[in-house]
């Protein structure tokens, strides 16, 4: 039997047609559902008794199970066991500006970044949209506040599990789901050019990210794999089309390896590559991880690579750190219960 939280509003519009009901109850169900935050179809009053028997018989409501969750200050880290007894992991940071939660998209990862304790562990599957639905649901349940931003940076490559990932945008967006706008959500992608130039005619105004890491052939493909595959000098044009095309700005990852990618030759060939296009960098320092052979860039030397960008006129951020004292790096949850 599927989740309800699989199918979008049109899904379910169509369901109710297809079952001689009419497709407003569509709204209503989703209503009960992401706004109310029903545990049971018996609850939904104003959809008759004996649909509600119908609905019963196809779909299923019911929750992810939580395994752990870790806490410390503006962050929350959850594991959640799925129903084949997998895990993923989503974490909340609290801001000023609201809640944002970073779901994942997949069971392990098969892009392999030499950086990544995802990518030590290989995809086992694709998460289904209702498995990242209830990431959020489950989220927002625990914190007992609205969930504002969405960031699809946990496990997983987004856009390798593409089309569950479109979906779980849909019902997010939705007004009567849980109406995040378009713009308050971000999806992260180390760059598989097809599904670049497929997303660019997405209608929603979702924010794009790219995990760049490197700003040479090279170096890149010495930490990403998919760089041997999809190349820089394939992956830029594309981008720089992306921005024409949708009006909308990138961002650019950057993870900050000590002695790797973060000397001032570096900082100077990414401002090179990127100079001229609608997009920022958001910088990051490295959650050291002792399973994986990188170190942190030193704070004196990530402002020097700060600065490089800065004088140059890219724009620029680098990333608030949540979770130093927690299983910060993305994927670590689950790897210890991996090994346990």
């Amino acid at each position: 039997m599927q989740s309800i939280y699989n199918l979008t509003k049109k899904e379910l519009e169509e369901y109710f047609l297809k079952n001689g009901e009419k497709k407003f109850h569509a709204d209503q169900l989703f209503s009960w559902l992401y706004q109310k935050k029903v545990k049971s179809f018996d609850s939904v009053t104003d959809i008759k008794k004996d649909f509600i028997s119908v609905l019963k018989q196809d779909f299923e409501i019911k929750p992810l199970k939580l395994l752990k969750k870790e806490s410390e200050k503006d962050v929350n880290k959850y594991l959640f066991l799925l129903d084949d007894n997998e895990a993923v992991e989503s974490v909340l940071m609290r801001h000023d500006y609201g809640n944002s939660i970073c779901i994942s998209t997949q069971v392990g990862c098969n892009m392999g970044c030499a950086f990544c304790e995802s990518g030590r562990r290989k995809k086992v599957r694709d998460l289904t949209v209702s498995e990242m639905v209830r990431q959020v649901l489950m989220v927002e349940e625990d914190l007992e506040e609205k969930i504002t931003h969405i960031v699809i940076m946990g496990i997983g490559e987004p856009f390798d599990n593409y089309d569950n990932v479109i979906k779980f945008l849909q019902i997010m967006n939705d007004p009567k789901a849980l109406a995040i706008g378009s713009r308050h959500m971000t999806v992260s992608t180390c760059g598989i050019i097809p599904k670049i130039k497929e997303f660019s005619d997405f209608p929603l105004q979702v924010n794009l990210a790219i995990s760049l890491h490197a700003p040479r052939e090279k170096l890149r493909s010495s930490l990403m794999k998919i760089n041997k595959v999809y190349p820089l000098k394939d992956l830029i044009p594309v981008l720089k089309e992306y921005t024409k095309k949708t009006n909308r700005r990138l961002t650019f990852e950057y993870i900050l390896l000590d002695k790797i990618n973060d000397q001032e030759s570096d900082a100077k060939d990414l401002v090179k590559l990127i100079k001229g296009m609608n997009a920022y960098v958001n910088l990051i320092p490295y959650n050291y991880n002792e399973k994986l052979k990188f170190n942190r860039s030193k704070p004196v030397q990530i402002m020097k690579f700060y600065d490089i960008l800065k004088k140059n006129h890219i724009q620029v951020t680098i990333r608030r750190e949540f979770g130093s004292n927690i299983s910060a790096a993305c994927g670590q949850l689950r790897s210890k219960k991996e090994e346990i």
